[in-house]
């Protein structure tokens, strides 16, 4: 690559190419991090020298000067979904934890590529100083752009179990697995799996912990008894209980992957004439204000979504402080709070 003509700007991704090194590599060396070798840092100097490309990352960093504000980045496809209990819980509780600091919590919506290349390009040049995402599918590549961009960022939930970015997630095996366990002990057997996404990790984890509670009771997991919603709102739940009662009319408990899922299922066995929990049992999963006020009040598994919420800008801040700090994992424990729905 030989000089620009001049009146051209150059971009980082050039500087990358003609140093032969990633995006994650110049962002570190123009912003002055620990974690390169002395020779490559050379390279990228003289490649940034070579094209004169001049950052604002940089820039900002050199003048003191910081944005003071964080993302929330929401990448759900339907919008519509922001008015899930989860979504409110979640900003309610990432807000109250950023309540006494000066840092501005900034919401956005990201959900096609065109949209991830301009938010990561918003961010790189200094409108916020680290990024929170949240409801990230397997195939999303926003977390690995932002990382090689050099911008702090939390994931809420993983994208996989060799997840690479550092997030906060509750023990959603384990949680469900109590449930499921609870279900044993009063009696039931035939029991169902109401699954949100499975290109989620956050629903194959619940239903793996729905499969290894039925193997330790000596239970073979029927995938019949599995129905994937399409998503963890009431209605999935409502399609995915007529679904499953069509399938196993004999089903005597079900745990839903969500509170929201769970009250969808609550209505499709009223209108198939089956009491709760009578009948069939139900169990959901986060304990939202809902759970407590549905008919009958909801047996759930509790998610601790203040204290996730507190450990995801406590681990944002470190890492807005010290970029050098490795990405680091945290799984906060569940419980399972009995109502009368089982």
């Amino acid at each position: 690559m030989g000089r620009r003509r001049p009146g051209t700007t150059p971009t980082l991704e050039e500087v990358a190419a003609l140093a032969g090194v990633g995006r994650g590599t110049v962002s570190r060396v123009v912003n002055n991090e620990a974690g390169v070798k002395e020779s490559t840092r050379r390279t990228v100097q003289k490649a940034i020298a070579e094209l004169g490309y001049v950052p604002n990352l940089a820039a900002r960093s050199l003048a003191g000067r910081r944005a003071d504000a964080v993302a929330l980045v929401m990448t759900e496809r339907d919008w519509r979904l922001f008015g899930e209990p989860f979504f409110s819980e979640t900003v309610r509780a990432v807000g109250d934890a950023l309540t006494d600091t000066s840092v501005q919590l900034l919401l956005t919506l990201v959900r096609t590529d065109g949209e991830r290349r301009r938010f990561v390009e918003y961010a790189r040049g200094g409108r916020v100083d680290g990024v929170l995402l949240m409801s990230v599918r397997a195939e999303d590549r926003l977390p690995d752009m932002l990382a090689e961009a050099g911008l702090p960022t939390v994931l809420l939930g993983r994208r996989s179990g060799d997840e690479q970015i550092t997030y906060v997630d509750a023990d959603n095996v384990g949680g469900a697995r109590e449930a499921v366990d609870h279900l044993l002990r009063g009696g039931r057997r035939s029991i169902a799996a109401l699954t949100g996404p499975l290109d989620m990790y956050v629903a194959q984890c619940r239903l793996r912990g729905y499969r290894q509670a039925l193997s330790r009771a000596g239970l073979a997991a029927d995938d019949s008894f599995v129905v994937e919603g399409e998503d963890f709102t009431e209605a999935a739940g409502r399609r995915a209980m007529t679904e499953l009662l069509r399938r196993h009319p004999e089903v005597d408990a079900v745990l839903a992957a969500s509170d929201t899922m769970a009250v969808g299922a609550l209505t499709a066995l009223r209108a198939a004439g089956r009491r709760v929990p009578d009948d069939v049992a139900v169990i959901g999963f986060d304990d939202f204000q809902l759970a407590e006020h549905t008919d009958p009040p909801l047996t759930t598994v509790r998610q601790p979504l203040e204290e996730i919420g507190r450990t995801m800008v406590r681990l944002l801040l470190e890492e807005m402080e010290q970029p050098e700090v490795a990405w680091r994992h945290v799984i906060l424990r569940t419980r399972l709070v009995v109502r009368e729905s089982a």
